[in-house]
C-alpha cells in the first residue's frame, strides 16, 4: 500500500504542475485570430496588484489563462497535416494594426519567370551530388569541392587543331568564365531596372519584330560610325549618308557631351563673382623663380669682378727709341761679367738665367 500511495502522490504533483485547459471569465473575452490577438476586458484585482509578494504570481496566472483561451479558440479551426506537421489557417484579421512602413510587395519575375509561366515550364529540384564517371566519386555541383574536382579532372586540357597551339587553355577557360559571370550579373541588373522601370540606354539597333525605320537606321550608322577612337573623325561615310537628329542621340554616342548652359545668376551671385575676381587681380604678385634669380646673381657677379681684374692690372710704359718711335722698345746691354761668353755678340740675343 505505501509502493501505491507513493505512486498517487507523485501522479498527484505532476497534475498540478499543469493546469486544466477549462477557463472561466466573468465576461467573455473578445478574440482576433488573424493577428492572434485577445482583449480581456475583465476588472483586475486590486490587491493582488498593490501586494509585492503576489503581484508577479497574479499577473502570470491572468496571462497563462487569456494564452490558453486563445489556443482553445486555434483548436477549433480545421486542421490540416503538412510534412508531419499539423498546421492551422488562419482567418483574415479584423484588426488594423499601425505599420512603420507599407507592406512589402511581392517581388517582381524576372524574364526568364514570365516566359517560364507562359510555356508552363516547372523548377524541377536537383539533387546536391552527381556522379562523376571519369573520376569516379560523387562531385558536388557547386562549392569549392567542385572547383577541386573541375582542377583535378582537367589538369590537361587538349588545344583545337583550329588555334594556335602555344595558346593558354586555362587563361582561355577562366576567360569565358568571366565572361559567363558579367553576362549573368549584366542580366540581373537589367531585370532589376526593369521592375523599377528605369529606362535602359539603348546602344545600336532596337531588337523589334517589325522593319526597322529610316531613323533607326540612322541611328545605328551614326553610333557605328563614332565608335571609333577618334569618335568617327576620320571615318569615310557612306554615299547619301546624314548624321542622326532627335532625341537621345547624342547619348548613343560615347565621349560626346552636350554643352551645357550655365545657369542666370542672381544679382548677389554676380556681384560676388565679380569681387573675387577683381580681389585675385588686385593681390596678384609675380611669381619668383629661386634658382633662376640665384643662377643670375652669381653670373653678375662673376662679371664684375672679371672687368676688376682686367681694370686693376699694372699696363707696361712705352720706351722711347733711336727713331723714336714709342711703339718699339730697346733692351738693354748685358753688363760684361763673368756670365758673359761672347761679349762681342750684339745686344738683343737671349738672356741666360
Amino acid at each position: 500500500m505505501d509502493i501505491v500511495n507513493e505512486i498517487l502522490e507523485k501522479e498527484q504533483k505532476k497534475a498540478e504542475k499543469y493546469k486544466s485547459i477549462t477557463v472561466e471569465k466573468h465576461l467573455d473575452v473578445e478574440f482576433d485570430i488573424g493577428t492572434l490577438l485577445a482583449f480581456d476586458s475583465n476588472d483586475l484585482d486590486t490587491k493582488k496588484l498593490n501586494a509585492n509578494k503576489s503581484r508577479d504570481e497574479y499577473l502570470q496566472s491572468l496571462s497563462r489563462d487569456n494564452t490558453q483561451l486563445l489556443l482553445n479558440k486555434i483548436w477549433e479551426l480545421p486542421t490540416e497535416r503538412v510534412e508531419e506537421a499539423i498546421v492551422v489557417k488562419l482567418p483574415e484579421p479584423t484588426t488594423i494594426l499601425p505599420r512603420a512602413k507599407p507592406v512589402p510587395k511581392p517581388r517582381p519575375l524576372t524574364k526568364w519567370q514570365e516566359f517560364a509561366k507562359a510555356k508552363g515550364i516547372t523548377k524541377k529540384k536537383k539533387d546536391k551530388l552527381e556522379w562523376d564517371e571519369q573520376l569516379q566519386k560523387w562531385v558536388p555541383l557547386y562549392g569549392f569541392k567542385k572547383a577541386a574536382a573541375e582542377k583535378e579532372k582537367n589538369w590537361l586540357i587538349e588545344v583545337p587543331q583550329n588555334l594556335n597551339p602555344m595558346t593558354d587553355m586555362y587563361e582561355k577557360k577562366a576567360e569565358a568564365k568571366s565572361e559567363k559571370v558579367a553576362k549573368n550579373e549584366l542580366q540581373r541588373l537589367k531585370n532589376i531596372a526593369r521592375a523599377k522601370k528605369v529606362k535602359i540606354p539603348r546602344v545600336g539597333l532596337p531588337v523589334t519584330s517589325d522593319k526597322a525605320s529610316a531613323n533607326q537606321l540612322a541611328t545605328a550608322a551614326t553610333v557605328a560610325r563614332a565608335s571609333t577612337a577618334s569618335l568617327g573623325k576620320f571615318q569615310d561615310r557612306l554615299p547619301k549618308e546624314k548624321d542622326a537628329r532627335g532625341k537621345g542621340v547624342h547619348e548613343l554616342i560615347p565621349g560626346k557631351d552636350r554643352k551645357r548652359k550655365l545657369p542666370v545668376p542672381t544679382a548677389q551671385v554676380e556681384k560676388e563673382n565679380n569681387l573675387n575676381l577683381l580681389d585675385s587681380i588686385l593681390n596678384k604678385r609675380p611669381k619668383i623663380d629661386m634658382d633662376k634669380a640665384v643662377a643670375k646673381h652669381i653670373a653678375n657677379e662673376q662679371v664684375q669682378r672679371s672687368e676688376e681684374k682686367k681694370s686693376s692690372k699694372p699696363k707696361g710704359k712705352p720706351c722711347k727709341g733711336k727713331t723714336g718711335n714709342p711703339s718699339k722698345f730697346t733692351a738693354k746691354k748685358p753688363k760684361a761679367g763673368a756670365g758673359q761668353r761672347n761679349p762681342g755678340k750684339k745686344a738683343g740675343g737671349r738672356k741666360r738665367r
